[in-house]
């Protein structure tokens, strides 16, 4: 048996493909590209957006087009929030969040049904839990990734901050948070595998162990510094021979204390790059959108990073065109990510999401207009990408190799610095160097986050 699988959206998604991967390869099944034939095609959907939805629901019909016999499994956001439950569906199985580790016995049981009847099986299986009561962390292990030198490691799910615009506490439910002995053997089986970096991941790490301190845990009780199982997380990892890495996934800025930088500046294995998401740099935008900080808390949180970190990329999110975002309150956005230099920022025009706060909020922003103000604020990242990148050239920094690329008809094996600058070195001068760490002096920014450099024995 053929099975095919297709990650969208986040690393969190991704990983959790990983897992299935396994499972189904543990069970016998021969993994094929998506756009190959299959007998059984997983789609692990995404639900972010209502663009996230759409390619959710196009890449169930390719599935359906590529092999009309095929079983068909849905999965993910897009399943947890109704989607292919109705009369139209295409799928023959769906299944929500934290039910995934059920997946393969449902796709069994389907096919042996199948079987029996030589046809598509009658009585569509469905699993959909509901995700907003408390429910435990699902533990879906990995031993390898789809990347070949970086590992992304979820250690925790679910998000119970609420922010107006978003629907994942609504799909991926309440804050739950992996075991550490779990995590600790799965760092341990990646570095046996040869992975020299990992990602620690989650869909709102920053509340990695809250609610194992306190089962009724409220994130109106939240504080700073009750962060102490994510750093004996990062600890544990750090312990761990072959692992030279730990890069960290998504932080609220909240996180970022002098108790919290004191404790995680002494893991040294840390790398000095951190996405702190902004979403707007208006007040009254932030206030809208039920963020938990005002611009002035974040940019004294990001001051005191750089006093740790100074050479730190930092990397954001922002949303513009919200609802009730005026011409005044966008230039106070763009001035205030002007402010704080980030190195990348990640830009999107808001989606509105039925079920969300957001979505019944007067003053939705016309689509053009979101598209303009996208256009200003992709030029204004792009030039603090480009300083930041240049702030380096001349420098020698470590550079783990990944893989082979082409850049204008040259063939560079590009890797990552610890502060996830792109680096690409001609293959000529570096034929041999992947997954390995070697120490390149930078050149040349060449645009998006990239820089051409020689290896440090060659210059």
């Amino acid at each position: 048996m053929k099975a095919a699988f297709l990650s969208l959206g986040c690393k969190v998604n991704s990983y959790e493909t990983d897992a299935l991967e396994r499972q189904f390869e543990e069970r016998g099944y021969e993994i094929v590209p998506f756009d190959e034939k299959a007998d059984v095609y997983i789609i692990n959907t995404c639900s972010v957006t209502n663009m996230a939805d759409r390619k959710s629901r196009q890449m169930i019909h390719r599935a359906r087009k590529l092999a009309p016999d095929a079983v068909i499994a849905a999965t993910g956001c897009y399943i947890q929030a109704g989607g292919e439950q109705g009369d139209d569906r295409v799928a023959d199985i769906v299944i929500g969040n934290n039910l995934k580790h059920e997946l393969i016995d449902m796709v069994e049981e389907y096919c042996r049904s199948k079987a029996s009847c030589n046809e598509r099986a009658d009585g569509d299986l469905t699993r959909v839990c509901d995700i907003s009561r408390p429910c435990p962390y699902e533990e879906t292990p990995i031993s390898k990734t789809a990347g070949k030198t970086r590992a992304y490691m979820k250690i925790q799910d679910g998000c119970s901050q609420f922010c107006s615009y978003c629907i994942i506490p609504y799909t991926r439910g309440r804050i739950r948070s992996r075991d550490v002995d779990d995590i600790i053997n799965e760092a341990e089986r990646l570095a046996a595998a040869g992975y020299k970096e990992v990602v620690v991941t989650g869909i709102h790490l920053s509340s990695y162990g809250l609610e194992l301190e306190d089962k009724s845990f409220n994130m109106k009780d939240y504080s700073p510094e009750i962060h102490h199982r994510l750093i004996e997380v990062l600890r544990g990892i750090n312990r761990i021979e072959g692992i030279e890495r730990i890069r960290l996934g998504s932080l609220e800025p909240r996180i970022i204390t002098a108790h919290f930088l004191d404790e995680l500046i002494s893991i040294e294995k840390i790398c000095p790059h951190f996405h702190l998401s902004l979403q707007s740099g208006c007040d009254r935008t932030l206030k809208n959108m039920n963020r938990k900080y005002s611009a002035d808390e974040y940019f004294e949180s990001l001051k005191l990073l750089r006093s740790y970190y100074p050479y730190a990329a930092v990397t954001t999110d922002v949303i513009v065109g919200f609802p009730m975002e005026d011409e005044t309150d966008f230039e106070e956005s763009m001035g205030f990510v002007e402010k704080c230099r980030f190195s990348m920022v990640h830009v999107f025009k808001y989606s509105r999401r039925k079920g969300t706060v957001a979505d019944r909020m007067k003053g939705q922003v016309p689509e053009e207009i979101k598209t303009e103000r996208s256009k200003k604020m992709i030029e204004l990242a792009a030039g603090l990408n480009k300083e930041y990148c240049e702030s380096f050239a001349g420098c020698v920094k470590e550079v783990l190799f990944e893989e082979e690329v082409i850049h204008e008809g040259i063939k560079y094996y590009a890797g990552h610095t610890d502060n996830y600058l792109k680096v690409l070195v001609c293959c000529d001068e570096a034929p041999d160097v992947h997954n390995r760490i070697e120490k390149v002096r930078l050149m040349t920014y060449i645009g998006d986050n990239t820089m051409v450099g020689r290896l440090a024995i060659n210059c």
